[in-house]
C-alpha cells in the first residue's frame, strides 16, 4: 500500500509539471507564427516576448515542484536529482540551479530501521556482532548509510547499511522515470534517449549490491597497489552481505574542505592534480573508473611533504568499464581539441556514438563548428574561469545558435551513446569538484601525459588504416 501511495504521489508530481508545460505548448501554438528563413529556406518559430518570458518563469516554478516532491519522496528521487543536476545538457538551467541543493549529506533514517536491516543480514544485534557500534551516522545517502565501529580484534571498520525495501522502492520509482523519459521525449527528441533510463536502472541495481561494491573495491585497489599516495578501504568479508558492507575505517580530512587542508599544511593544487591524474589514470589506462566522485567520497591525508599528499577514495557502487570505442573517440576529440582541427572533433563525437542514423548531419556538422570556435575564442577555459563565468556568458557559450524547427532536427540527429553516463556523469563532478579546490588547475594540462601515449598510438593506428 505504501509503495502505491508513493507511486500515485510521484505521478502527481509529474502530472502537474507535465500540464503547465502542455498549456505553455498551446499559447505558442496561438500566439507563435511561422517565419520563413531567406537563407535556408526553411520555415521557423517566431515567439512574442512575453511568452518567452513566460518560459522562463514556467521553468523556475516547475524547478521548485521538483525539487520539493524529490525531498518528499526521497529514495531514488534524490539520486535522480543529483544525477540531473550535473547533466545540465537536458534540462533548463533553472532545474539545474534548484537540483544541485541535492548534492549537500541526506538525513540519516531511524536507527530502528538500521539495526533490524543488521539483525536480517548478520543475524544478530550490532552491539553483539561487534565489539561496540556507533548508532550516530558518520554519513547518509538517497539509498543507505554507514557507522563507524570496533571489530573484536580492535579494528575500527566503516558499516554501511542498506535502507530497509530499498529495492521495492526503486522498482516503483523507475516506472516513474521510464513515463518521464517517454513524455520528455517529446519535447527534446535525442535519439536512444531510452539509454539514460537503462543506464539509472543499471546504476541503482549496482548501488544496491554490496556484493557488487565490495567487488570493485578489490579491484581498484588493485590497480592503485603500487602507488602508496592513492588509497582504498579493505573488504572485512566475514560482516559484507549483499545489504550490509563492512570495510576498514579512513581517516581523513573531506576533500572539499578546503581551510582545513590549509590548516594542515596540504597543498591544495597537489591535492586537485592529484584527483584529476586519478581520474586520468582510472579512464584511459585502466579502463575502470569512479563515476560518483562527489565530494563525500574522498577524503586527504597528509604525506611525506604538503606537495604530496594521500588521496583516499570511498563508495564503489557506481563504478564503470568504459569501451575502446568511447577512449578512441575521446582522444580524437582532445586531439581535435590541441590542434583546433574542428574535423578532429566531430570525427571523436561519431566514434563516441552521438551521430544519430539518418539525422542531418550538415547541420549538426556547422553547429559542432560554431560551438568549437566559442570554445577556441575564450582566453580562460580552466575549471575556475568557468565557474566564476556569468550566467549569461554561459548560455551564450552553449548556445548553438539554431531557431525553431532547426532545433528539434538537431535533436533527431544526435543519439544518447551507451555508455556515455557515467562517463559525463563522472568527468562532469570530478572537474567541478577540482576546480572548487584550486580554481586555477588546468585539467587538461594535468592529464596530458596519461593521454599522450595513447594519443600517438591512436594517430598509428590512423596513418596505418
Amino acid at each position: 500500500m505504501k509503495l502505491f501511495v508513493r507511486l500515485l504521489r510521484a505521478q502527481f508530481v509529474f502530472g502537474v509539471i507535465l500540464s503547465s508545460y502542455l498549456w505553455h505548448l498551446a499559447l505558442r501554438k496561438v500566439f507563435g507564427r511561422l517565419k520563413r528563413d531567406p537563407e535556408s529556406g526553411r520555415e521557423q518559430l517566431v515567439l512574442p516576448d512575453w511568452l518567452r518570458r513566460q518560459r522562463r518563469r514556467v521553468d523556475e516554478k516547475n524547478a521548485r515542484r521538483m525539487l520539493r516532491g524529490m525531498l518528499r519522496l526521497r529514495g531514488v528521487y534524490i539520486k535522480l536529482g543529483q544525477v540531473l543536476s550535473i547533466m545540465g545538457g537536458f534540462l533548463p538551467r533553472a532545474y539545474i540551479r534548484e537540483l544541485e541543493s541535492l548534492q549537500d549529506d541526506v538525513p540519516p533514517r531511524p536507527f530502528a530501521e538500521i539495526r533490524h536491516a543488521l539483525r536480517r543480514e548478520l543475524g544478530a544485534d550490532p552491539e553483539t556482532i561487534f565489539a561496540d557500534f556507533d548508532q550516530q551516522p558518520i554519513a547518509a545517502a538517497s539509498l543507505g548509510q554507514v557507522h563507524a565501529a570496533h571489530l573484536e580484534d580492535g579494528r575500527k571498520v566503516a558499516v554501511k547499511v542498506l535502507y530497509p525495501r530499498i529495492r521495492d522502492v526503486v522498482r516503483t520509482d523507475m516506472k516513474v522515470v521510464r513515463l518521464a523519459m517517454k513524455v520528455y521525449r517529446f519535447f527534446v527528441p535525442v535519439q536512444n534517449i531510452e539509454q539514460v533510463h537503462a543506464a539509472l536502472v543499471d546504476l541503482l541495481q549496482r548501488e544496491t549490491d554490496y556484493l557488487h561494491e565490495a567487488e570493485c573495491m578489490r579491484r581498484v585497489g588493485k590497480n592503485f597497489a603500487s602507488q602508496d599516495d592513492v588509497v582504498v578501504p579493505e573488504v572485512v568479508d566475514a560482516h559484507t552481505t549483499a545489504d550490509v558492507l563492512t570495510m576498514t575505517f579512513m581517516e581523513g580530512i573531506k576533500i572539499s574542505r578546503v581551510e582545513e587542508l590549509e590548516a594542515a599544511g596540504i597543498s591544495r593544487h597537489a591535492v586537485a592534480t592529484r584527483l584529476i591524474q586519478s581520474f586520468y589514470e582510472q579512464v584511459f589506462v585502466h579502463r575502470f573508473f569512479h563515476a560518483d566522485p562527489h565530494p563525500g567520497n574522498f577524503l586527504v591525508q597528509p604525506g611525506p611533504d604538503p606537495e604530496h599528499p594521500r588521496l583516499v577514495i570511498l563508495d564503489f557502487g557506481a563504478i564503470s568499464d568504459v569501451s575502446q570505442e568511447m577512449v578512441d573517440g575521446m582522444l580524437d576529440v582532445l586531439r581535435g581539441f590541441f590542434e583546433q582541427n574542428d574535423e578532429l572533433v566531430l570525427r571523436g563525437i561519431e566514434t563516441i556514438g552521438f551521430v544519430a542514423p539518418g539525422g542531418d548531419r550538415p547541420l549538426l556538422d556547422r553547429t559542432v563548428r560554431t560551438y568549437f570556435q566559442k570554445l577556441l575564442q575564450v582566453e580562460d577555459r580552466t575549471v575556475g574561469a568557468i565557474s566564476r563565468a556569468r550566467t549569461e556568458e554561459l548560455e551564450a557559450l552553449m548556445d548553438p545558435e539554431v531557431e525553431g524547427r532547426q532545433l528539434r532536427d538537431l535533436m533527431r540527429s544526435i543519439r544518447y551513446p551507451e555508455g556515455w553516463f557515467y562517463v559525463e556523469r563522472a568527468s562532469v563532478l570530478l572537474f567541478w569538484l577540482a576546480g572548487t579546490i584550486d580554481p586555477e588547475i588546468d585539467t587538461l594540462q594535468v592529464g596530458f601525459p596519461y593521454v599522450l601515449p595513447l594519443l600517438a598510438q591512436r594517430t598509428a593506428t590512423l596513418a596505418g588504416s
